[in-house]
This record gives structure tokens, sequence and C-alpha cells, in this order.
């Protein structure tokens, strides 16, 4: 079985992300890049399954600029067997990696699809979910535990609430929740070893993809500063200053 892992390059989790002066966007000049940590836990689990002897290939995709490449050597480092990027230095909405993502799946012809749930960078949380429609495959999305038996796959959903079992029939896609694992850190041998693990380059024309935007950013701009709290004396005087503001 293969795993096809969808992986992307966003702005590092420990950097706080700044607005453009001019309020077209998210400023990355001279910004740290990573991979996005929802994707870091779909290629550890891919790396686990393969581990498990239920796998015999994983194969990590990104869709962006070139130097999405060093995000894919991290995804090889870790434990993948080749990559492919899918170059592009527009801004590439869900609807479109999800039809991208689908033609690579139609030639690869993976088991599972295990993909993090969103990334950090837009929070969209909609290509795992596109991709299973585009395909016509079950899902298991938010997964918190993944146990794959035969031809079929164990997905525990984190809800609200709690958490739901579903059994899907593979091949199927799996969006990844934080508690699913914890990923691994890459040795310095295997990421001298991903250097020489094949990653092939493409373009969204390849796939016949339309990628031009159907959503236009009008503004962005920071979220405006707390103001700080205050102290009251008893609940008379907080029924009193709710009342002063407003907000009841």
């Amino acid at each position: 079985m293969k795993i096809l892992v969808p992986v992307k390059r966003v702005i590092d989790y420990n950097v706080k992300p700044r607005v453009k002066a001019d309020g077209t966007g998210v400023d990355l000049a001279n910004v740290k890049m990573s991979m996005n940590p929802f994707d870091e836990i779909a290629v550890e689990e891919a790396i686990r399954i393969k581990e498990a002897g239920k796998a015999e290939e994983i194969i990590a995709v990104s869709v962006g600029p070139a130097k999405a490449q060093e995000t894919l050597r991290t995804a090889l480092a870790m434990g993948a067997d080749r990559a492919i990027l899918v170059e592009t230095d527009e801004e590439v909405e869900p609807l479109a990696v999800a039809k991208i993502l689908k033609a690579i799946a139609d030639e690869e012809q993976p088991g599972l699809v295990v993909l993090g749930k969103q990334s950090i960078s837009d929070d969209s949380n909609q290509t795992g979910q596109m991709l299973a429609a585009l395909m016509g495959r079950p899902q298991g999305t938010f997964a918190n535990t993944v146990e794959v038996d035969g031809d079929s796959v164990s997905v525990k959903r984190e809800i609200d609430g709690g958490l739901e079992t579903v059994k899907l029939t593979m091949p199927a896609i799996v969006t990844t929740d934080l508690r699913l694992n914890e990923p691994r850190y890459a040795s310095l041998p295997n990421i001298m070893k991903a250097k020489k693990k094949p990653l092939d380059t493409k373009a969204p024309g390849d796939f016949g993809v339309d990628i031009t935007p159907r959503l236009t950013t009008t503004n962005v701009a920071e979220p405006p500063v707390r103001q700080a709290g205050e102290k009251v004396e008893d609940v008379a005087a907080l029924v009193a200053k709710i009342k002063e503001l407003g907000i009841a």
C-alpha cells in the first residue's frame, strides 16, 4: 500500500506573523518558514503505519513555491520515500489544492491519503474534506487514533463533547488532529540521505487544474489590542460595571 501525505510550507509556529504596511497580506520577508505542524503529525503517522508493516511507500506532496522543496526534504528526512512538488508562486486555494491532490492520487493510487486537518497559515480546514468529495472516498477527519487492519482503517475522531470511532474501507482520506502523535526529529544521517531521495517537480497545468483564485483579500489587519481588566469589590459592583459598559 502507498500512503500519500500532502505537506504545506508555512510561517514557523514560533514566529509571530506581521501584517504588511499596506494591509495586503502577511509579511513573509526574512521570516522563518517550516512544515505545517498538523502535516508533521500526518508524516509521522504515515511512517508509523509503514514501520508496522502495513505500507510499502510514503509519497510526500506539496503545492507551493520552489522553496517548498525544503519542506519536502524535511518529510523525506523524517522517513518519506519520495516527494512531488507542484510548483507555483501563486496563492493556491483549498479547492485547487484538492483537485491537484486528486490528480496525483489518480496516478499513484494510494490506499491512504493522510494530511493535516488544517494549516496554521489560513486555518481553512477544507482540503481533506474537498479531496474526499472529489474522489468519492470515505473520510475520517480530526483523527485522534488511526489503526489500519487489512483493507480498512479505523479512525477515532475528536468531536464536540467526546470521541467518535469510524471504520473506513480503503482507499480513504484521513486528516490528523494534534493529539494523534508526537512527530520525530529528523536525524543528521537521515537529513543527508534525504538529499538523494527522488523529488519530482510538476506544475498545476500538468494536471489540468486552474488555480485562478475565487476569493480576493481586500484587507488584512492586526487584531485590536486587548484592553486591561479591572477588579471590582463585589457582585453588586460587577453588575453596576456591566450596566455601565452596556453589555448586559
